[in-house]
């Protein structure tokens, strides 16, 4: 018979919960931001950068891409649902833009977490920000190639047959557009960060032209009866989309993930936060006002290309719709190309912590661009935009997004009772109230979502425990900083 001690049963259980809730200071979060075994990232960003960055994750998705699936949800109340997912995106930007100003560091909402709720929060928080960024990048790739089709129809009178233009259970076999918009972004990302923000101004300049241009057709034919009755599927139908319309609000959090990259982050972050929010959520409501005014509700669904749908039937002509569809095509290259570099970066967090293995976190010396994650995340995310339907895609990233906020909106609560003490560049204003107010709006979107959205996003967790409890626990960083791997709590 083994004989084993008689301690071992009591100490295991405090050594597993010590584990579990070992916080990393702020100070190391901050100091880690210029080190690393595998190179350290060149801050080279500004402020226009960083709002562009911001903007480019975020414009696009909702408008180009979602709005189809949405309308038939909400009706004509989905002006109204903008503006809701705008305010609860609102709160949450107010404690991402007080965090990010005290914690410069590549991880966003992941390192927030592991600063004041502990390691299991973080991981947990973490896994969430792999399905925001990486799968939100392959829904909006699914719906890059429906404006691909356009644009060709316009241009050259010719179309990707279904077979290759759709993912399978939408008619496909394989989603190759999507494919190749991934791929590209991923080129362009692998060049360096300074070249990618450069990328990525043209291309937001570009969409928001093709923004504007569509709501001087569709005002055209903008008719009041339109939006009546404003609520035809009843305030749950309102907030079913506002919980969907929230998908379209990720990525203004993008220039938190840039916290390593850019040249002033305390002054610089805060700002870019906001000022990206404020720019997306009137153009939002501009265009689904136009939207909803120039066609009946009832008839948006069956396309995720709406907009272009609309310019055609208001009378702007193959020339509009061709102009739309290419700031379409370009709008939704800048969204791929920027959550997939939010992606990248809270991947490179995770593995200089150890989380995740080093392969991550490894910086090409020429180009300060972590290469070896890029391409791995690159073809993974090509691959799953090629083979799953949007509808999908876009719930199951909304869920996990709205769980990071959440969690977000804490870490804010955390810090302002524990360490009082830190530099703050931006503070929320009416705290606690506002990030409390946050934190509970995003439990209410995400209880709008339906059941299936629910199971996807239970089995997401369920395998990043396993993934934790199997490599996370056992090759963290912290564990190597004190005896036991416990750290001083703050």
């Amino acid at each position: 018979m083994t004989s084993t001690s008689p301690d071992a049963p009591a100490a295991s259980s405090p050594a597993l919960r010590v584990q579990l809730t070992r916080r990393k200071p702020v100070e190391r979060l901050v100091a880690d931001a210029g080190s690393g075994e595998g190179g350290h990232l060149r801050r080279t960003l500004g402020l226009g950068h960083l709002t562009m960055l911001s903007i480019g994750a975020t414009l696009g998705t909702g408008i180009f891409v979602v709005l189809g699936e949405a309308v038939p949800v909400a009706g004509p109340a989905v002006v109204i649902s903008f503006v809701l997912a705008g305010v609860i995106a609102l709160l949450s930007a107010l404690s991402y833009a007080e965090l990010a100003g005290m914690i410069p560091a590549a991880g966003s909402s992941y390192s927030y977490s592991y600063a004041t709720l502990g390691e299991l929060a973080a991981w947990v928080c973490g896994w969430c920000l792999v399905l925001e960024y990486g799968v939100s990048v392959a829904a909006v790739a699914v719906g890059w190639g429906q404006y691909v089709n356009e644009l060709l129809d316009a241009t050259i009178g010719v179309t990707i047959p279904d077979a290759w233009s759709q993912p399978p259970g939408s008619g496909g076999y394989f989603n190759v557009p999507a494919l190749v918009v991934v791929v590209l972004a991923t080129l362009v990302l692998l060049r360096g960060v300074t070249e990618s923000a450069r990328a990525n101004t043209v291309m937001v300049v570009i969409k928001i032209l093709a923004l504007l241009l569509f709501c001087s057709i569709a005002f055209t034919a903008f008719r009041a009866g339109n939006l009546t009755p404003l609520f035809p599927l009843g305030l749950a139908g309102m907030s079913s989309g506002a919980a969907t319309l929230f998908f379209s609000y990720i990525g203004f959090d993008a220039a938190s993930t840039a916290g390593e990259e850019a040249r002033d982050p305390q002054r610089d972050l805060p700002r870019a936060i906001m000022l990206s929010l404020g720019i997306v959520t009137v153009l939002y409501c501009l265009v689904a006002l136009a939207a909803v005014g120039a066609l009946p509700w009832d008839r948006f669904e069956g396309t995720e290309a709406a907009l272009a749908r609309i310019v055609d039937q208001s009378g702007g002509g193959s020339l509009a719709v061709g102009l739309l569809s290419l700031g379409a095509v370009v709008a939704i290259a800048s969204v791929v190309l920027t959550v997939l570099y939010g992606q990248i970066r809270i991947l490179f967090a995770m593995s200089r912590d150890g989380l995740v293995p080093p392969l991550f976190s490894k910086v090409d010396a020429r180009t300060g661009v972590p290469r070896a994650n890029t391409l791995v995340v690159g073809l993974f995310v090509s691959l799953l935009a090629a083979s799953v339907p949007l509808g999908e895609l876009a719930n199951a990233t909304s869920i996990g997004t709205l769980f990071a906020f959440a969690l977000v909106n804490v870490a804010v609560i955390v810090l302002r009772r524990t360490r009082p003490d830190l530099p703050r560049t931006f503070r929320v204003p009416f705290a606690p109230v506002v990030p409390v107010l946050g934190a509970l709006l995003c439990g209410y979107a995400m209880l709008s979502l339906g059941a299936s959205t629910w199971i996807v996003f239970v089995g997401w967790m369920v395998l990043g425990l396993g993934l934790y409890a199997g490599y996370g626990r056992r090759h963290s960083r912290l564990a190597d900083t004190a005896p036991e791997g416990v750290l001083p709590t703050q």
